[in-house]
């Protein structure tokens, strides 16, 4: 089967040295993604959270950086191919195991702001993972994710009692 992309939310509290869960929903996801049990991990260029996909998007991030050049060839603008590739392929490739369990990078945390747990949002070619304060910063374009979140939490605060 083709891989259909990232969908769905999830809530992954922090566990033990550093490691996370990657929730049932989007481990098939990228394991489909990535022929195995590889997840990529960025910082999202313009929010306060993480961004996370599996290997076949390394292809489009190749076509990416020919259309992006395409068009500043165009427009008569200066591109510079070798530090836009640099940023696009600056993710970080974590082994997972069966349980979808992986150790986060501590760059990774800190450029995501990532404490006490995660929570995972669909985004179709990638899907984003965020601190649930940081979430709650965004605008009303967020409204439903943060519903999302909000339940996620209390549901993981009432199983914690």
């Amino acid at each position: 089967m083709a891989f259909g992309g990232y969908s769905g939310q999830a809530y992954s509290p922090a566990g033990d040295k550093g490691r996370f869960v990657l929730p049932p929903l989007f481990r098939k996801a990228v394991k489909d993604s990535s022929d195995g049990r590889v997840l990529c991990l960025m910082k999202h260029p313009s929010w306060n959270c993480l961004v996370g996909f599996g290997l076949s998007r390394k292809p489009e991030l190749e076509a990416q950086l020919d259309r992006e050049e395409e068009l500043a060839a165009r427009l008569g603008k200066e591109y510079d191919r070798d530090t836009r590739s640099s940023q696009l392929f600056g993710f970080q490739e974590l082994p997972f195991d069966d349980s979808g369990r992986f150790v986060m990078p501590e760059h990774l945390r800190v450029l995501g702001r990532i404490e006490d747990g995660l929570y995972f949002q669909g985004g179709g070619r990638f899907f984003t993972l965020w601190n649930p304060e940081e979430l709650a910063q965004m605008g009303d374009d967020w409204a439903g994710a943060k519903a999302a979140c909000d339940s996620f939490l209390a549901d993981a605060k009432a199983k914690g009692k």
